[in-house]
């Protein structure tokens, strides 16, 4: 008889009521890891003294590194999702088939991913001005990064989000420890890059379930029409995903001088944290969305998207408030970058509200919404690039453009939520 892939919650998919559980307690521990990576932060801010360097770190990291990574990202979305809908059909032989079958495709999409990052790096490097130095180390850690992606997709598709959570808080732990004596000794935009390659080592912890994840039914290919469409839409969530929420750094870097560009770099850094820090319970929604999209749980999946809002807002009026503070944390702080804070939290609050609809609409498979929202992104991230060629203008673009692109995709967002004439919320 052949083993049962072991969850944190039962093979069935988490219930209603402990949906908004499952989504609290990864959001806490999630929140914590937040906090070591703001951490992280700090230490790069007293560290890296030379103007520019802490700048050129964090948008290689931000920027061209998640950029080189779209299309293996597109895939693990697409896979995750496709191992969610089965692993709550509670149909094993067919879920471990399925899984070292989703193993091949996403390997062959890891390599491909790494050959196109090999090919793209130089030109992308010289159009965003990128130094080499710091390009070669962002490919390295990029390649790293692919092959995480890649167990991160199991974690989610098999709900194992406790395991995700320790995995990243280990991480930020590594990321601390490494961090702080390589910057201490060698200080430079390269090695805080490095960093953050070699926290990646964290995921290695998953050899200790790796009896969890030894298959041994035959491989059942995954490549049909249903992941081909949904591959489709992963992709469009992606390249949303990228413009909406770290396109900015690319332009910053292609035009800002060194001194600005570290200002806007550390108000963004405490911008982002606040759709980062209700990302869980956006993944919690996607994992649970992806295989039950009818009854009692709909009704846990709205609570999610309120709470992540209400967090979005709060930690913004909170941020606003505490800007002094949380700069001078990460050792960054000037009067330019705190009058930064305020029209940033305004973007990434609208940024947030955008992805919620967007995790929704993709769990879904609501092709229109997803690719709307990539067309979104892509429009938005042009203007920037034509329009934000210092930091107030680009900060005077962002909230505006991003309040625009909200409005359009919640406007057909409700459309697709109206009620059906039997009164049930239309679910696909």
């Amino acid at each position: 008889m052949n083993r049962q892939p072991q969850t944190d919650d039962k093979p069935s998919g988490p219930k209603a009521g402990k949906l908004l559980q499952s989504g609290i307690i990864f959001s806490a521990i999630s929140f914590a890891t937040g906090l070591g990576n703001l951490a992280f932060q700090g230490v790069l801010g007293r560290h890296l003294k030379t103007s520019g360097d802490y700048g050129d770190a964090n948008s290689a990291l931000g920027g061209l590194m998640t950029l080189l990574a779209l299309l293996p990202a597109a895939a693990t979305i697409a896979v995750t999702h496709y191992i969610a809908h089965f692993n709550a059909s509670s149909d094993h032989a067919r879920l471990e088939g399925l899984l070292r079958g989703c193993r091949r495709f996403l390997f062959r999409f890891t390599i491909a991913g790494s050959v196109l990052a090999v090919i793209a790096v130089k030109p992308l490097s010289v159009f965003f001005h990128y130094h080499e130095n710091l390009m070669l180390v962002t490919l390295g850690c990029t390649l790293l990064g692919l092959w995480a992606s890649f167990a991160t997709a199991l974690c989610q598709g098999l709900a194992w989000f406790k395991r995700l959570a320790l995995i990243g808080f280990l991480a930020m732990t590594l990321r601390i420890l490494f961090g702080s004596f390589i910057t201490l000794n060698w200080p430079s935009a390269e090695t805080a890059v490095l960093a953050t390659g070699f926290s990646l080592l964290a995921y290695l912890i998953l050899l200790f379930w790796r009896k969890d994840l030894s298959l041994h039914d035959e491989p059942i290919p995954p490549w049909n029409r249903e992941l081909a469409h949904y591959f489709v839409i992963s992709a469009a969530f992606v390249v949303g995903n990228f413009c909406f929420f770290q396109g900015d750094y690319l332009v910053s870097n292609k035009f800002f001088a060194k001194g600005d560009l570290d200002a806007y770099v550390a108000a963004g850094i405490m911008a982002r944290a606040l759709p980062m820090t209700v990302a869980p319970l956006l993944t919690v929604l996607f994992t649970s969305r992806s295989s039950q999209r009818a009854g009692g749980i709909v009704a846990e999946q709205l609570k999610l998207m309120g709470l992540s809002t209400l967090g979005l807002v709060f930690g913004a009026i909170c941020l606003f408030i505490l800007r002094t503070f949380c700069l001078k944390l990460i050792g960054k702080y000037s009067p330019e970058a705190a009058d930064m804070i305020g029209r940033f939290s305004i973007t990434m609050v609208f940024v947030g509200l955008l992805q919620s609809l967007a995790y929704w609409a993709l769990a879904s498979r609501w092709i229109k919404i997803s690719l709307l929202y990539g067309g979104l992104g892509i429009s938005y991230w042009l203007a920037l690039l034509f329009l934000g060629k210092s930091p107030a203008a680009l900060l005077q673009t962002m909230p505006v453009a991003a309040g625009l692109a909200f409005v359009a995709l919640f406007l057909v967002w409700l459309a697709m939520m109206r009620p059906r004439k039997t009164g049930e919320l239309v679910q696909s």
